[in-house]
């Protein structure tokens, strides 16, 4: 088998982010789960935008995120996620390929716009995500380039992206491609929401294709119907092969069949909003994964790359993440 020419490939929602700091009394007002992601239709997304404080615009996506960081800390990283051929669309894809991802998935043409989050930040650094899907919901196995998934050592999935029938076939029709080209496949649960509406087919696809799983503390709970953390953590030691999970200030947890791990949380002077904290934990953890490092210095490198997009406001590296493993003596 030849050596692959993308240390990872991401698929997931292509996002266009609107970052804005409000209050908890403004989301209440507005009734939203803090803290969560709500899918939302058009004609909400409108409404809130209107009502929100003044934004900041930038790409975003969780598996696009954590793609991005790839690039940042060195690696050969593409995505694969569908926008329309819109302005949007077009700010999605140069944002990325400026980055150093490439992408090359078409635009859709003639459908719904491209998707956009909006993102609403309080002063304790939470977020509270209100993504309306758009272009990114026609995401089908068709997208799926398989020579791209067969030349990355690991396919990295989205679990934002497993509302639609088609993305699950999608999915799972990587997973499969992957495998046969004896690569990895990887997956982020992405909220504990999602996993509410899918922990079934969840469960299903991490028995059937996924080697590496990242999940928080709560979404691993959920998928697993615990309160109790350790609890979950043992369930999941049957069903992954590895098993990232993070939990916020605790530091993170990785889980083999032979070894467990616990690395803390990297240190930060400020933390000024959580978003993409997860995504960027994955960057790290991959990186480090596809260069053959052990366990540890994988957890390690994702906290750091965690501790800077939490140290600023949006979900992608400000300071190259390369340079700062390198200081950190995990490059």
């Amino acid at each position: 088998m030849a050596a692959p020419t993308y240390d990872v490939v991401g698929i997931g929602n292509a996002i266009v982010d609107v970052l804005a700091q409000a209050g908890d009394d403004f989301i209440a007002a507005e009734k939203l789960a803090k803290g969560t992601m709500a899918l939302i239709d058009e004609a909400r997304a409108h409404a809130l935008y209107g009502r929100m404080g003044p934004g900041i615009e930038a790409s975003g996506g969780s598996a696009a995120n954590t793609i991005a960081g790839v690039a940042s800390l060195g690696g050969k990283s593409a995505y694969i996620g569908k926008v329309a051929g819109d302005l949007l669309g077009r700010v999605f894809a140069h944002d990325l390929r400026a980055a150093g991802v490439h992408y090359v998935t078409p635009p859709l043409e003639g459908g719904p716009a491209t998707a956009r989050c909006l993102i609403l930040v309080t002063p304790d650094a939470q977020r509270t995500m209100n993504t309306f899907l758009g272009a990114s919901v026609e995401f089908q196995p068709g997208d799926i380039d398989r020579a791209l998934v067969a030349d990355a050592q690991v396919t990295y999935l989205e679990g934002y992206l497993f509302d639609r029938p088609l993305a699950k076939a999608a999915f799972r029709q990587a997973g499969e491609i992957a495998h046969h080209a004896q690569r990895k496949v990887s997956l982020t649960l992405s909220d504990p929401f999602c996993v509410d509406r899918h922990r079934a087919d969840f469960r299903d696809l991490i028995r059937g294709h996924v080697d590496i799983l990242f999940a928080n503390e709560a979404e691993i709970c959920s998928l697993y119907q615990t309160k109790n953390f350790y609890e979950a953590a043992a369930a999941v030691r049957a069903e992954a092969e590895i098993a990232v999970l993070t939990r916020s200030e605790k530091g993170a947890v990785v889980i083999t069949a032979q070894h467990e791990v616990e690395v803390p949380a990297a240190p930060v002077a400020k933390v000024v909003d959580t978003t993409g904290a997860g995504d960027l934990f994955a960057s790290g953890f991959l990186y480090g994964f596809t260069r053959g490092k052990d366990m540890a210095h994988c957890a390690k490198l994702g906290a750091l790359c965690a501790a800077e997009i939490i140290s600023h406001f949006g979900a992608r590296p400000e300071t190259k993440l390369g340079e700062l493993a390198a200081k950190a003596g995990l490059a």
